[in-house]
């Protein structure tokens, strides 16, 4: 191993990418069990690492020595080997740091909470010092020293401004949770999630909902790459190259939603889009089609909308769990707002909107058979459809122009 990151599952890491997207190196991922760490770190067949959760804490003792800030804080992130011996450094302290800078959201003299007491949580404390916060509380699931619970966290400091979640909650694959309800909290003026996949929390999404400046992970996590870079190769990087790698492996990663009525030309317009992005392609009408082995109209009409939506909301909520792909979701998948909250995780819902003359009814939709049922839909669905999307397009002209709007507006 030459390069690489470490940690106990890493089936939701990005760095991979990211790495290559800075570096010319082999950057590789490798799942270690706790009972195994120790052994890697005494054989040191690596040029220089980085370390996730569990271990950012765990290492410490199997180095030979650390800087200072990875001292301060007591935790390691990044392991470079120097003829031998073993450094720790913590380059998630510049991410971290990066994040807040990138996002304007200044920390001085506010109040501030940590979310969670592990690793990540130590650096994110020592970031908020660094940054003039007037007060960092830690919280913590369980009583702790010097950390109050959630219950303490809801009831004495619902003034907190800046909310920072360093635990893994929302990420990847059980992105329905989020670590706190940002009910109450009146006062709130920024909210970092260190978790990057998927690219929104839902504490992201329920802070963006409010007007609140929010951020996930992701350019913390490339900020601290190209910071580790500089230690692997020695080599002073170009601060360019965060925003680079972040937007590039963002494009990558993020999910293009189409959502609009029946016949708008979600399915055509999906897979043009799925061949010109070199992206996979998944419309959820399909999804469902190959679940049920009918047609949707036979199935409405043996157990009824309710039963279908249902259905719906199971293959939509597996979806879009999907990342770096195109997807076409049926007219009706935005009336639940749960179903736009899971999309909108790692996704950028489009709206086509082709005007409701050039809507075409068939007989193998249920709720839009004929022109007058069309149109009553569209009047009912077009605010919501509006409200739910990040673009709209217009639908209108030939799919080929169409297509061309939308690259042009992902561009």
């Amino acid at each position: 191993m030459q390069f690489g990151l470490i940690g106990k599952s890493l089936s939701h890491s990005y760095s991979a990418e990211i790495h290559r997207r800075i570096a010319d190196y082999d950057y590789e991922l490798l799942e270690i069990p706790e009972k195994d760490l120790a052994d890697f770190f005494k054989t040191r067949d690596f040029q220089g690492i980085n370390v996730t959760i569990p271990y950012k804490e765990a290492v410490i003792p199997l180095l030979d020595g650390i800087s200072e800030i990875a001292q301060k804080i007591g935790a390691v992130n990044t392991v470079v080997n120097k003829n031998g011996k073993l450094f720790g450094y913590n380059t998630d302290f510049e991410g971290l740091k990066a994040l807040f800078e990138y996002k304007s959201i200044s920390a001085k003299g506010k109040k501030t909470a940590v979310l969670g007491t592990g690793g990540t949580s130590k650096t994110a404390f020592a970031v908020l010092q660094s940054l003039g916060a007037d007060e960092i509380i830690s919280v913590s699931r369980t009583p702790k020293p010097h950390a109050v619970t959630y219950d303490e966290l809801y009831e004495n400091h619902r003034d907190v401004q800046i909310i920072v979640n360093t635990t893994p909650l929302g990420m990847f694959p059980n992105t329905d949770s989020a670590p706190v309800c940002l009910d109450g909290f009146t006062r709130l003026c920024g909210v970092i999630d260190a978790v990057y996949n998927p690219l929104r929390t839902n504490l992201v999404l329920d802070a963006q909902k409010r007007n609140i400046p929010a951020s996930g992970g992701l350019y913390m996590l490339s900020a601290q790459a190209v910071y580790a870079c500089e230690l692997f190769t020695g080599k002073k990087q170009d601060a360019d190259k965060i925003k680079d790698a972040y937007e590039y492996v963002k494009k990558q990663k993020e999910n293009i939603v189409l959502i609009g009525m029946p016949s708008s030309g979600k399915t055509t317009i999906g897979k043009l889009l799925s061949s010109a992005l070199g992206k996979d392609f998944f419309d959820s009408d399909s999804e469902i089609l190959n679940i049920i082995k009918m047609p949707i109209r036979e199935y409405f009409e043996r157990y009824g909308e309710a039963k279908f939506r249902e259905l719906e909301k199971a293959v939509i909520s597996s979806l879009s769990q999907k990342s770096g792909a195109v997807i076409a979701t049926g007219g009706g998948a935005v009336l639940d707002s749960e179903n736009v909250q899971a999309l909108k995780r790692n996704g950028k819902l489009i709206f086509l909107n082709r005007k409701p003359e050039n809507l075409i009814p068939t007989a193998d939709r249920p709720l839009s058979a004929d022109k007058s049922a069309l149109l009553q839909m569209f009047t009912a669905r077009y605010p919501i459809y509006k409200k739910a999307s990040d673009i709209e397009i217009s639908a209108d002209g030939t799919k080929e122009s169409v297509l061309q709007t939308i690259l042009k507006e992902l561009s």
